[in-house]
C-alpha cells in the first residue's frame, strides 16, 4: 500500500496534519494532582521517588499534569495515605504497601514478606506474572489502582543497642520493624513496633525501643541511627527486595486520557528503575563511612535465621487457611518465587558467589 492511502485509511491523515504525536498531548486539559508519601522529605532517595515521578509526568505532558508531592504528615498521617486515596482526599500516594497489613495481610505481598523474593523477582512477578493483576483485583476493593514505583533491593537488618548472640536475644526485644514482619518477629519472642521513619531516632535515642530497622546504609546515616545504636545487622530477612508502589484513585485515574494514563504508567516505570539505581549506588560508601566511624556489622545468627523461616512458612499457611485474598495470591507468590529461586541459584548465585570472593 502506498505511504498516503496507509496514513489516509488508517485515520493519521489529520494527526500528522496538526503536528504529530506531540500535538495530542498538548490538546490535553491541565490537571493538577496531589501526592501524599509516607516518607519523610529529607531522604532523597524513597521520598525522592515521588518526586522524581511528578518530575516525569510533568515533562511528558509538556507541563500541563502537575503533581505536587508532600511527606508524611504533611497532608495527613505517614500511615493514613491509603485511607487517603480511597475517600479521594487525595489522587495518589507513594508508599510501601506492607505498612497497610493490618487492613489485610494482603497488601504486604504488594511489597514485601519475610523470606520473599528480591527485587528482580518481585519485578518479574508483577511485569510478566500475575502479581500486578492480582494485587490490582484486590486494591480494587480500596479504590485504587496501582502502579510499581520503586524499590530499595535487600535492605540491612537494622540498628541494635546491642548485638544478637543468639535466638534467645529476641526475646522481649523492643523493635521498630515495617509492617508484616512485626508478625513473625512476634512469634519469636519479640516486641514489634510500628513506627514512621521520621520518628525512629527519637524512640531509639530515648530508650523506646531496643533496635530499628529501616532500609540501608545510604538512608540509615542520613538518620543517624548509628550515633544511638552502633550495632549494625544484615540481611534483612524480612525485606529481600521490597516494592513501593503508586496508589491512584480509581475515580481520579479512569478520568485520565488514555494519553495522561500512558504517562502516568511510563513515568511509575522509570521512578520504579531509578530508585533502585540511587540506592545501588549510594549504599556502597555511606557503608564504608559507617563502618569506618565506629559500626559494627554482625550477621543475623543461624538460629535466628531458621526460626524465623519456619514460623513465616507456618504464618503464611494459617493465613491461607483465613484469609481468601491472601491465599489467592500467595498461591501464585509462592509458585513463582520457588521457580525464581531454582533459576537465580545457579547463574545470578554462582557468578555473585565467586565475584564477591574476589579482591578487587
Amino acid at each position: 500500500m502506498e505511504r498516503r492511502s496507509f496514513i489516509r485509511h488508517s485515520g493519521l491523515a489529520g494527526v500528522l496534519a496538526a503536528g504529530a504525536a506531540p500535538a495530542l498531548v498538548h490538546a490535553q486539559a491541565s490537571i493538577r494532582w496531589r501526592l501524599a508519601s509516607s516518607f519523610p522529605k529529607s531522604l532523597d532517595t524513597i521520598f525522592g521517588g515521588a518526586e522524581v515521578f511528578a518530575k516525569k509526568v510533568g515533562e511528558m505532558s509538556g507541563g500541563k499534569f502537575q503533581i505536587t508531592t508532600h511527606p508524611g504528615g504533611e497532608l495527613m498521617p505517614a500511615f493514613g495515605v491509603v485511607d487517603g486515596v480511597q475517600n479521594g482526599t487525595v489522587e495518589c500516594a507513594h508508599t510501601v504497601p506492607y505498612y497497610f497489613f493490618g487492613k489485610d495481610e494482603t497488601f504486604a505481598l504488594g511489597a514485601a514478606v519475610p523470606f520473599g523474593m528480591n527485587s528482580r523477582q518481585m519485578t518479574a512477578w508483577m511485569m510478566e506474572g500475575n502479581g500486578l493483576k492480582l494485587m490490582r483485583e484486590f486494591y480494587a476493593q480500596y479504590n485504587i489502582v496501582s502502579f510499581p514505583c520503586g524499590n530499595t533491593g535487600a535492605q540491612m537488618g537494622g540498628w541494635y543497642r546491642k548485638p544478637l548472640q543468639s535466638l534467645a536475644d529476641v526475646k522481649g526485644l523492643k523493635f521498630r520493624v515495617g509492617g508484616f514482619a512485626g508478625k513473625v518477629v512476634e512469634r519469636l519472642g519479640g516486641v514489634p513496633q510500628n513506627i514512621p521513619g521520621g520518628e525512629i531516632y527519637q524512640a531509639l535515642e530515648k530508650g523506646t525501643i531496643d533496635a530499628a530497622e529501616w532500609i540501608g546504609p545510604y538512608d540509615d546515616q542520613k538518620l543517624g541511627f548509628n550515633k544511638v545504636a552502633p550495632n549494625y545487622a544484615y540481611p534483612a530477612w524480612w525485606e529481600g527486595g521490597p516494592q513501593i508502589d503508586l496508589f491512584i484513585n480509581t475515580k481520579a485515574y479512569n478520568a485520565l486520557s488514555a494519553e495522561y494514563k500512558a504517562i502516568v504508567e511510563a513515568a511509575a516505570a522509570y521512578a520504579h528503575v531509578d530508585m533502585q539505581a540511587k540506592y545501588d549506588a549510594k549504599n556502597p560508601a555511606a557503608l564504608k563511612q559507617l563502618v569506618a566511624s565506629g559500626t559494627k556489622l554482625f550477621r543475623f545468627p543461624k538460629d535466628v535465621m531458621e526460626a524465623a523461616f519456619k514460623e513465616s512458612m507456618a504464618l503464611y499457611s494459617e493465613l491461607s487457611e483465613k484469609n481468601p485474598n491472601w491465599k489467592k495470591v500467595y498461591s501464585d507468590f509462592a509458585k513463582f518465587r520457588a521457580d525464581q529461586n531454582l533459576w537465580f541459584r545457579f547463574a545470578e548465585a554462582g557468578f555473585d558467589d565467586f565475584m564477591q570472593a574476589q579482591k578487587l
